[in-house]
This record gives C-alpha cells, sequence and structure tokens, in this order.
C-alpha cells in the first residue's frame, strides 16, 4: 500500500513538471518564433500551445476525477467503475469534438500559420517525452529500489 502511494505521488509529480515545463516551452517558442520570424507565427505557436496545455490539463483533471470516484466507491465498485468509465469517455470526446471545431474556426476565420499551429500543439507531447526521459527514470527507480 506504501509503495503504491509512493508511486502515485510519483506521478503526480511528473505530471506537474509536464505542466510547467509546457508552459515554459510555449513561451520559449512564442518568444523565439516572434523574434526570429514575425508576431503571426509567434501568435499560432502561441494559440497552439494554449490548446494543447488547456486540453491536457482537462484530461488530467477528467482521470483524477475517474480515479477518485472509483476508489471512494465502496461496495459498489463495479457500477461506478463502469459508470465513471463512460462518463470519461463522453468527455474525452466532446473535449476532442470541440478541439476540433476550435481548429476549425481558426484556420477558416482567423489567420493562423499551420506551422506555427502544429508547433504549438506539439509542445505537450514533447514536454511528456522531455520530462520522462529527465525525471521520469530517477522518480521511478527510486521507488523501485524501495519496494524491493
Amino acid at each position: 500500500m506504501n509503495n503504491t502511494n509512493t508511486q502515485a505521488e510519483a506521478g503526480v509529480l511528473l505530471l506537474r513538471m509536464v505542466q510547467r515545463f509546457n508552459l515554459l516551452m510555449v513561451a520559449v517558442f512564442t518568444l523565439g518564433c516572434w523574434y526570429i520570424v514575425d508576431w503571426t507565427l509567434a501568435r499560432s505557436v502561441l494559440i497552439g500551445g494554449m490548446l494543447a496545455g488547456g486540453s491536457f490539463f482537462l484530461l488530467k483533471r477528467d482521470i483524477e476525477q475517474l480515479i477518485n470516484r472509483v476508489a471512494e466507491a465502496g461496495e459498489q465498485v463495479k457500477g461506478v467503475k463502469k459508470l465513471e468509465k463512460v462518463r470519461f469517455f463522453l468527455k474525452f470526446y466532446a473535449r476532442l469534438f470541440i478541439l476540433g471545431l476550435l481548429m476549425y474556426v481558426l484556420t477558416t476565420k482567423v489567420s493562423v500559420n499551420m506551422i506555427g499551429l502544429v508547433l504549438g500543439l506539439s509542445t505537450v507531447m514533447l514536454s511528456v517525452v522531455i520530462v520522462v526521459l529527465a525525471r521520469g527514470r530517477m522518480v521511478f527507480s527510486a521507488q523501485s529500489f524501495k519496494g524491493a
């Protein structure tokens, strides 16, 4: 049980690091694009980063709600688990649909640079890869030594 708690804390720590690193990466990319190219590219990076970062934050929050509700279910865990999974997937696909609509409106109604938008949208993925490679091994290898 103690090992499970420490692994959960390590996972929360990694998610916080990903979110902070993502904000830093969006800021650096936006300022770099503005300085090197122009404001249109920088604005597109910022918009893409905000969309991806916001979606990641909401996904993280929904997963935490799912885990907490299932953990608090007690004896009715099977029914609650099934209901919460359905709720989670409905929220996930609704958010994906809204994100698609926002991107459609952005690309048709607002002048955005597609390369900048894709660069901004990819910041979460890059942040996850970099943080997990840099910190994930240290966090989880320390946990495996404690649990062994």
